[in-house]
Parts: C-alpha cells; structure tokens; sequence
C-alpha cells in the first residue's frame, strides 16, 4: 500500500527534522523541502492517471473539454497553492503563507468566472421571459 510508504517516508524524516533542528536548523528546513517534493513527484504519476481518466470520461460524455480542462487548472492552482503555503508555515512564515494562499483563491476565482457565466446564463434561458 503506497500511503503506508508515504506516511513511513513523512515520519522518518519528522523525527530526522526534530533531531536535526536543534542544531542545523537550515539542514532541517531544506530536508523538510527535499522531502515534500520526493511526495509531491511520487504522486504526480496518480494525478496524471487520474486526469486522463477523467478525459476519457469526458469525451465519452460529449463535455466540452474547455470546462474539463479549466477544473483541472483549478483543481492544480489549490494544491499547488496549498503545498507551497504549507512549505512557508514550515519555515514560520504564516503571513506570506496567506498571502500564498489567498492568490491561489483569486487565480481560482478569476478560472471560474467563464464557467460561472455559463451557468448564470443557462439559468437565465431557462427561465420563462
């Protein structure tokens, strides 16, 4: 089972960082780094199934792939927002974490407001004049 490697990989290197930390704290932080990237490209092969999984899906479903495609930039845009706040809560910087954060929401945002609109006005011929 591949999360029981994951989750061994996470608690080896925690207790490598905390016994690290006390006395090079850089090395700790740059194993910290190190180590979320090795889970972070470990999992890359599993998204990329799951996308073409998903096209498949839709191609089958006569979906327009502009929304597909427009979901997975959304979908990619909130966890690379998040993997990269949590690197900086990691290194004690909260407020550019948030920072991190809050554009991942607008770039979010900004993704949506075509398929928003699509919808808006779905609903709105719908609607008996």
């Amino acid at each position: 089972m591949e999360i029981i490697q994951i989750v061994g990989l996470g608690l080896v290197s925690t207790i490598l960082i905390l016994i690290l930390k006390e006395h090079k704290p850089l090395f700790a932080f740059l194993l910290t780094i190190f180590i979320g990237v090795i889970i972070f490209f470990y999992l890359v092969g599993k998204i990329s199934e799951v996308i073409q999984i998903l096209e498949k899906v839709a191609v089958q479903a006569n979906v327009n792939m502009v929304f597909l495609e427009t979901i997975l930039k959304i979908i990619g845009i909130a966890y690379i927002a998040e993997f990269g706040a949590q690197i900086t809560k990691d290194a004690g910087q909260g407020a550019i974490a948030s920072k991190i954060e809050l554009a991942g929401k607008i770039l979010i945002m900004v993704l949506a407001i075509p398929i928003i609109t699509i919808i808006i006005e779905t609903v709105l011929n719908l609607l008996p004049s």
